[in-house]
């Protein structure tokens, strides 16, 4: 199965430095999508899911470090942080809200490009839950990743081991719409035998055994023209 390209957000309010940013990731083969300020920073995460956001610190409207506790509230994908800050307290602040990495201004953007493919092996394949246990509506249902265990109302669900690893994927990645190929490489990975229609069989499965109402979900959503997404709140 041929790998898509990664998908990066540039939040930078500096043109100069955003349009060098671009070229240097579209040259490398990304996709890129900018913001100039916090809140199109967000607006554009949750319209796009990239697979990585490169983050100003100092940004009109939503300041970076709110941006990055947002976005680490609800997903872990992998943040380096842009800044012309140099202080070592702003360096530890920014790892301690959920930055990956953190790069000063100036900055060689061919530096850049390799911390960023550095930053995406290192991710790979780990897809880290926020939490080990999480749990949604009030704890209708939860899920223990490290027992892989899945609770509906206090009582254990008996999963398969591949309705397991789709579950998990989308509760790690809450809100983001995957395709039925990305849930594939996410949940499976690249050794998967079988069609991407599979992944319907598995997801009605799922549903029947984790929705209160499985022709109702609110958990395994399905995003029409695209694929799913998982839908529970917190």
């Amino acid at each position: 199965m041929e790998k898509k390209a990664k998908k990066i957000l540039v939040v930078e309010d500096e043109p100069k430095i955003m349009e060098v940013v671009e070229a240097y990731l579209k040259n490398n083969g990304y996709i890129v999508f900018c913001a100039k300020d916090g809140e199109e920073a967000l607006e554009q995460f949750h319209k796009e899911s990239p697979d990585m956001v490169l983050l100003d610190l100092m940004l009109p409207k939503i300041s970076g470090e709110e941006v990055c506790q947002i976005i680490r509230r609800e997903s872990r994908v992998p943040i380096i942080m842009l800044t012309a800050k140099v202080q070592e307290d702003d360096t530890i602040n920014g790892l301690n809200m959920g930055a990956d990495d953190y790069m000063t201004k100036p900055f060689s953007p061919r530096e850049l490009v390799a911390r960023v493919a550095s930053l995406f092996r290192r991710c790979e394949g780990t897809n880290a839950p926020l939490l080990h246990v999480m749990s949604w509506n009030g704890g209708e249902l939860e899920v223990n990743f490290d027992s892989y265990t899945v609770k509906k109302q206090g009582n254990i669900v008996s999963l398969t081991p591949n309705e397991f690893k789709l579950f998990s994927a989308m509760a790690k990645f809450p809100q983001k719409t995957f395709t039925r190929e990305e849930l594939i490489e996410v949940a499976f990975g690249l050794e998967f035998d079988g069609y991407d229609r599979t992944i319907d069989s598995h997801i009605k499965n799922l549903r029947a055994k984790i929705e209160m109402n499985s022709s109702k979900p609110r958990y395994i959503i399905t995003v029409r023209g695209v694929g799913y997404r998982f839908g529970g709140e917190k």
